[in-house]
């Protein structure tokens, strides 16, 4: 017999959903690769895999279980999932003092600006249809899973115009799924301050996006951040800040 609770059980079937890894088979993806986060799902709402999916819960739970205060935000959403899930775990526990914020162009990646990023020189991200997810198509993602509420904002359109100005006070888990060095750096400029004492980074395409990680290490160097960077899989990073 399980000895999940109720919550447990509920955030569990959530992951499965999201994932699809219940109707896995009716995609012919191979297992391994949905739990590294290595495919793209025909039918679920992320890829960021089982593994990365964990990690964004314990981050969670540790933020609430230490009290670390502030919002929970995703630069990168794709269909959604992520933030579907972290707006389910505010439910599942019953949190309403927490957002959840929804950020992304809602039409894929930019073109690289070589002038101010040339790192991102080469770069063809912007031309991946398959990125492309509208934000009444993610909203909608949401309401299937009656999350669709007060407690969801969304933030339309390229980072660097909308984080600035993004009226977010403090941030607890801070989701980075930009690709690019240009999305990840404006994603860092603007959030990393933000974010507590306590609170986490995640970054998900540190560990095959060169440009993705060349931003990291900048911006870290550029502040003198030495908090360890702990992998969560072949793909994804965090760390948690300490001041």
């Amino acid at each position: 017999m399980s000895s999940y609770s109720a919550h447990e059980l509920y955030l569990e079937l959530l992951k499965k959903t999201i994932l699809n890894e219940i109707y896995i088979d009716l995609e012919g993806a191979d297992p391994h690769n949905r739990r590294e986060g290595l495919d793209w799902p025909v039918i679920g709402h992320s890829m960021i895999g089982r593994h990365r999916m964990e990690n964004l819960q314990q981050c969670m739970a540790s933020v609430i279980a230490n009290n670390v205060p502030g919002d929970f935000i995703e630069t990168g959403v794709w269909r959604g999932g992520a933030c579907i899930f972290m707006r389910g775990f505010l439910k599942a526990y019953g949190i309403t003092n927490r957002q959840v914020w929804v950020a992304d162009s809602f039409e894929g990646l930019p073109e690289p600006d070589i002038q101010n990023y040339p790192q991102d020189i080469g770069s063809a991200l912007h031309t991946v249809s398959q990125l492309e997810v509208s934000l009444e198509n993610v909203q909608e993602n949401f309401a299937k899973y009656d999350l669709l509420d007060e407690q969801v904002r969304f933030l339309q359109g390229w980072f660097k115009d909308t984080l600035p100005t993004a009226p977010i006070q403090q941030i607890a888990v801070a989701r980075l799924d930009g690709d690019m060095y240009s999305s990840t750096m404006d994603s860092l400029r603007n959030l990393y301050p933000k974010v507590s004492p306590g609170g986490y980074i995640i970054i998900d395409d540190y560990g095959v996006l060169a440009t993705c990680a060349a931003a990291v290490t900048d911006y870290r160097n550029e502040f003198g951040i030495t908090d360890p960077i702990i992998p969560i899989d072949s793909t994804g990073v965090y760390w948690r800040k300490t001041r």
